[in-house]
């Protein structure tokens, strides 16, 4: 489970670090960050996959992510005494991006290549990573070292340098793959690309979830919900069949879910609705409660992964199936490390009346997010490695 998430020099988050927990429901008003610290994680997920920088390419380039303000905001500046105003830097720019967690910890600086005539000028170089045990960085807890093009893993009492001339986009995690000399390495890369992301489910007339689809045994449901019917048959067949069924009861009395085979191996959904002669097809029914659905099968995955990321879950859903959503969140927690991003009051209450809830309010003072009521003794202990580097 990851205990603490860092970022700095990411457009509003100048330095936010938060402590995190089984359960996490992250709210704020509008421009507060929220999609900031969003858009943060799925760039710690990117590096696992080998495309950092290919996702801050997407975003307009690393100059265009960094943070805009001042290198320093002092007390006056933030009581109003004085205008925010800038200054000499005292540090060179990194966007810095790190986790701690119960087992392994990761941190990456990412920063301009020095100016040359190359065309790939402007390109994000990685200028450090660092992965350690516990959840505080110090040296003598460092197992993996990356310091521009040479990764160095420690030995007992010493280090050993195993590359010189790594690329300086592609992360640590596709360039070492040695199970036995760096099993952490493999650990962690495992347990960050089995993250997912749940963002952008599609319920227009034309999504694949209300068509009939070839069906395999799918354990995870898609980001964009294409696999629905075979993701709901696998729950039915491998996985907690009952919390479905229940699940369908909650939101819909009386309610029963059917997953119909029909010619050429496809699978099709159809909701029995109380009251009604005939069962309602996935192309018929509203866009709120195949949503529902949609959040059924990606909560209850047979398969549950390290940290499961929900953005605005309450997107086209009637208020009066947000208990019943948070219900089922609540439920996949026990299991799973959930974060949820929402701007529902209904949701967000019922999620925080669970024990377990870590609730972050987010907001923003003089363009810088914060989150609310957190002082400099609340925030857990945590050190960049490479700060003064």
């Amino acid at each position: 489970m990851i205990t603490t998430l860092a970022v700095a020099n990411y457009r509003s988050l100048n330095e936010l670090i938060i402590p995190l927990g089984n359960l996490n429901v992250v709210t704020g008003a509008n421009a507060s960050g929220k999609s900031n610290l969003y858009r943060a994680l799925r760039l710690l997920a990117e590096t696992a996959q080998g495309g950092v920088v290919r996702a801050l390419a997407k975003e307009g380039g690393l100059d265009s992510t960094f943070w805009a303000g001042p290198e320093k905001i002092t007390r006056r500046m933030s009581q109003g005494e004085v205008p925010i105003q800038g200054g000499p830097r005292q540090d060179v720019q990194r966007l810095r991006l790190g986790f701690s967690s119960d087992n392994f910890s990761y941190a990456i600086a990412l920063g301009l290549p020095i100016p040359s005539s190359s065309a790939f000028a402007f390109d994000p170089e990685i200028k450090r990573e660092s992965i350690w045990v516990g959840e505080q960085y110090r040296p003598a807890s460092s197992l993996v070292e990356r310091d521009g093009g040479v990764i160095k893993i420690r030995e007992n009492r010493s280090w050993d340098v195993i590359a010189q001339h790594t690329n300086t986009f592609d992360s640590l995690f596709t360039q070492v793959a040695d199970p036995v000399k760096t099993p952490e390495v493999i650990a962690l890369r495992e347990d960050i690309r089995n993250w997912r992301f749940y963002d952008h489910f599609r319920t227009d007339a034309d999504a694949p979830a209300r068509q009939p689809q070839i069906g395999t045994r799918t354990p995870v449901l898609h980001h964009d919900g294409q696999d629905l019917a075979a993701a709901l048959q696998t729950i039915k067949e491998i996985g907690d069949g009952k919390a479905l069924n229940e699940a369908i009861d909650d939101a819909f009395p009386g309610a029963r879910l059917q997953i119909v085979m029909q010619a050429g191996n496809r699978f099709a959904v159809e909701l029995q609705q109380e009251g009604l002669l005939r069962p309602l097809s996935a192309a018929e029914l509203s866009d709120g409660t195949l949503r529902y659905l949609l959040w059924v099968a990606a909560l209850l995955t047979p398969r549950p992964p390290a940290l499961m990321v929900l953005n605005e879950p309450e997107t086209s859903l009637h208020p009066d199936l947000l208990p019943a959503l948070a219900r089922l969140i609540i439920r996949a927690a026990e299991h799973t490390q959930v974060w949820v991003v929402s701007h529902a009051s209904r949701l967000i209450a019922a999620l925080e009346s669970a024990p377990t809830c870590n609730s972050i309010a987010l907001e923003k003072h003089l363009g810088r997010t914060r989150v609310v009521g957190q002082g400099m003794l609340d925030e857990p202990a945590w050190n960049w490695p490479d700060k003064g580097r």
